[in-house]
């Protein structure tokens, strides 16, 4: 279907057009037509399916005509990088229809703090927040959300993964009643169920896909030691010169910042995306990542559902998560809007029973590479769970293998990311 049969204004069409859009996605297909028609929804789809533009079309349609008297939308986001991400959308697809928005997140300055007190106190049409930030300024007691129709919670199985349940418990509880409420995921876990069940009225159910990387995505699994895996990975971003983007993922802070010592070189830039970076670095990796500048980008999680780059090529997991969610977000970074991409894992002795578990999850098989002889010897698959074994009394049942644990991240309040923003803006890019 194309967005000119989904019914919305001359002024999205232009923009639509101008961006290059012609084709709606499924989930844009079948959540617009809901949206406009004044329903609730739970929508869940895949990572790279065009969920952000699903939400944001039909809501733009609808306050195009709407007075400006206030805040009229509200989007609640888990981070600060797909808060940006989504206001810079609603710019793109608002350019022609006077529409204003404003996103709040942590790590601004004094001024910018003013600025998102001023858009909260006296009204902006959309605001994008993360729910820590707006949580601070629900504190100070000058948030008007009295003119709020339409509340949208984008990744939200994200967001509760990260702790955020009571917060957006007590922002829902600070708008009107009478709203229209979008609840989009990725997963469908028994938490979101929970959530609808609370915010929801009479919705309607949209699931797609759910828990299966993108079908562009070529997946491979490298069986590889500890010690052999920064070796490998120079290995295989040499083996492509073609490609431009490469982000490699890592569990934790302190690898993303070893990986980046190690794969420094003349040849190409590497640069590193981490919660403990400062805000103005974070800017500076990102900048130079999308502009093509840096050609490797290292970092955690947090990163795995907060851009939407085109064109990343390669994406390289420099080990297996715990959560298998995790793995899709991670490998659903390329492959994006219908596009083609790679994802190689890199899997050692430990890691073999946590790959199992994903495949089980997305149901399909990874092939198993070994790596070249020139790096090393690759271990035997085995992917049975290791760990300590407990032995019990005599006589008694034999000691049984403990698995290993499931990591629980702590929560991300997010931090500033567009530093040349002076309040408020009417829909539209730059030029």
């Amino acid at each position: 279907m194309t967005f000119k049969e989904l019914g919305l204004n001359e002024a999205l069409q232009e923009a639509i057009s101008f961006m290059g859009f012609e084709n709606a996605t499924p989930i844009q297909e079948q959540a617009i037509p809901i949206i406009l028609d004044g329903k609730d929804i739970l929508a869940c789809a895949q990572t790279g399916t065009g969920k952000t533009a699903a939400f944001i079309l039909p809501i733009l349609n609808i306050l195009t005509d709407k007075p400006k008297d206030g805040i009229k939308t509200l989007v609640i986001a888990p981070t600060r990088e797909l808060a940006m991400q989504i206001e810079q959308q609603v710019q793109g697809f608002s350019y022609f229809a006077g529409v204003s928005s404003i996103s709040i997140y942590g790590g601004g300055s004094g001024a910018e703090f003013h600025e998102e007190k001023e858009a909260l106190k006296n009204g902006t049409d959309i605001i994008v927040a993360t729910p820590g930030k707006l949580i601070s300024h629900l504190n100070m007691g000058y948030a008007d959300f009295s003119s709020v129709e339409f509340l949208i919670l984008d990744e939200a199985d994200r967001m509760l993964d990260m702790g955020f349940f009571e917060d957006i418990q007590r922002i829902v509880k600070a708008l009107p009643g009478k709203r229209q409420t979008l609840l989009f995921s990725a997963t469908f876990p028994p938490k979101i169920k929970k959530l609808a069940q609370n915010i929801l009225i009479d919705h309607a159910e949209i699931r797609l896909a759910v828990s299966k990387p993108a079908a562009g995505v070529l997946q491979a699994a490298y069986l590889v030691h500890d010690e052999h895996k920064t070796s490998l990975i120079k290995y295989l971003i040499d083996q492509k010169p073609s490609y431009e983007s490469i982000i490699i993922f890592t569990g934790t802070k302190k690898n993303v910042n070893n990986i980046v010592r190690g794969l420094y070189n003349s040849k190409y830039e590497v640069k590193a995306v981490s919660s403990d970076l400062v805000q103005k670095d974070r800017e500076d990796a990102l900048r130079k990542f999308k502009s093509k500048q840096t050609r490797v980008l290292v970092a955690t999680d947090v990163l795995s559902r907060g851009i939407d780059i085109k064109g990343i090529n390669l994406v390289i997991n420099y080990d297996v998560p715990s959560d298998g969610e995790d793995y899709v977000h991670r490998v659903g970074r390329t492959a994006r809007a219908d596009s083609t991409g790679v994802a190689l894992t890199l899997v050692n002795t430990d890691d073999m029973y946590k790959l199992k578990r994903i495949e089980r999850l997305i149901e399909s098989e990874v092939p198993k590479v070994p790596i070249p002889p020139e790096i090393g010897k690759s271990p035997e698959w085995d992917p049975k769970p290791r760990g300590r074994s407990y032995g019990g009394r005599s006589g008694g049942k034999s000691g049984r293998n403990q698995g290993g644990g499931r990591g629980h991240g702590g929560r991300n309040n997010g931090g500033r990311s567009g530093g040349n923003r002076k309040g408020p803006r009417k829909g539209g890019p730059r030029r």
